[in-house]
């Protein structure tokens, strides 16, 4: 959501900084939308001073004993006028806040504009890709021969795209998360929190995913809830409507959570294997910043994804969105790409945005400090990471000719093993 007078302030400055990320703004509706609820909002103001004059006058007057029919008729009218003016404000102002709940946030100066992902700039490489002395596999090849990754029975309980995983795979899955969360508390700095991943439509309009992106959520019938899409969305309604100390900023959290999305408009990509599903677990990272300090949390946390990546030993790349590839919510975002062997692709692990005051103003969640004035705080998240698209990447880089995948250093206190080989099934 954006700060109605800044945006009246710089109507023609934001329609042309939104029009880079593709959304047209129509200039001349914002404008009478505006006019008449300010018109509308001052002549319901100036009405009800003009009756409470005549009120105060009418009071006088019957003391005087003076007949004040006349007065009192127009008085009343008066209150019918205003009554239909505040109906007329409430509409306007509901439209108002439709209009501005589906305009996105506005871009950063330093986004490269840009229409498509092919204008996303490139800010670092860490890592070289493994050179291989034998054909690598797919994971959705190489899960199922390892006899770890089950798509098939996933299929038959579920539908298309889920995934069973079986054995050490299943093992793998738990270890990732368990790993993620201690690097991001015992060395990064954060808070681990366990929230509800069935939320409220206040939630996830908080955020900004609802009303625009309801097709890409799975609801429960019959009750305010839906299947969280991402932690991003409960750990950053926990402060919802609240009013935090601005010392004790910047708020650092980590979350571990399933996550559903329908994929609504991902049909045709990535429908091999377990790149995009419907149902995946994630490590998140959320926070609650400054300001001032926001866009140096927004390093941080980038930083932080890619700790993890450097971890594992998994090669990847590092770019900043440009305007036209950005989401909805994001005023700034960097994407970090892992190498996929058994795709020869960079594939997206990681987003980390900083979406300034857009969800704040939302949710209504601000920051005070002393006698000053509460302002809005900055929310950023970011993924740290999926884990199931960490668990391909592993599957895909440390896999070996006979078969076999190597288990990288990091993991193997976790894991217990040093190599996961092709196990018997636990099935007959």
């Amino acid at each position: 959501m954006h700060d109605l007078s800044q945006f009246r302030s710089n109507l023609d400055a934001y329609a042309a900084r939104l029009k880079t990320r593709g959304f047209e703004l129509n200039i001349e509706q914002f404008r009478e939308l505006d006019t008449e609820r300010r018109a509308a909002v001052t002549e319901s103001e100036q009405l009800k001073a003009q009756r409470n004059a005549e009120s105060q006058e009418i009071s006088k007057l019957k003391k005087q004993g003076v007949d004040t029919g006349e007065q009192q008729q127009k008085v009343r009218a008066m209150g019918d006028r205003i009554t239909a003016l505040d109906e007329k404000v409430k509409e306007l102002e509901d439209k108002f806040r439709d209009l501005l709940a589906g305009i996105p946030n506005i871009p950063h100066e330093s986004v490269p504009v840009g229409r498509s992902s092919d204008d996303n700039v490139e800010v670092r490489r860490w890592g070289t890709p493994r050179q291989f002395d034998f054909e690598p596999k797919a994971h959705w090849d190489l899960g199922p021969e390892l006899k770890i990754l089950d798509l098939e029975r996933a299929a038959k309980i579920s539908g298309a795209r889920f995934a069973v995983y079986w054995g050490i795979g299943a093992k793998l899955e738990r270890a990732l998360m368990s790993f993620m969360l201690d690097v991001h508390t015992r060395e990064h700095g954060y808070t681990e929190v366990f929230p509800p991943c069935m939320i409220n439509s206040a939630s996830l309009y908080g955020t900004g995913q609802l009303p625009k992106f309801k097709e890409d959520l799975f609801k429960v019938d019959n009750r305010d809830l839906w299947m969280a899409p991402t932690a991003e969305v409960p750990v950053t309604n926990l402060f919802r409507d609240e009013t935090l100390d601005a010392d004790a900023l910047p708020i650092r959290l980590t979350a571990y959570t399933p996550c559903f999305r329908s994929e609504a408009g991902s049909y045709g990509r990535d429908v091999r294997g377990i790149i995009r599903v419907h149902q995946f677990h994630k490590v998140e990272m959320v926070k609650f910043a400054r300001p001032d300090q926001s866009y140096d949390e927004l390093e941080k946390m980038t930083a932080d994804a890619e700790d993890i990546l450097k971890r594992l030993g998994l090669p990847f790349r590092t770019i900043v969105l440009c305007t036209g590839d950005m989401g909805f919510q994001s005023a700034k975002t960097y994407d970090v790409e892992v190498w996929l062997p058994g795709q020869n692709d960079y594939k997206e692990i990681s987003s980390c945005s900083n979406c300034e005051a857009f969800q704040a103003r939302r949710a209504s969640i601000r920051a005070k400090s002393g006698r000053g004035k509460a302002e809005f705080v900055h929310t950023l998240n970011g993924s740290g990471l999926p884990i199931g698209r960490t668990w391909v990447a592993i599957i895909e880089n440390y896999q070996q000719a006979d078969g076999s995948v190597v288990v990288p250093e990091a993991l193997r206190p976790y894991l217990g093993v040093e190599r996961i080989q092709p196990e018997s099934p636990p099935f007959h």
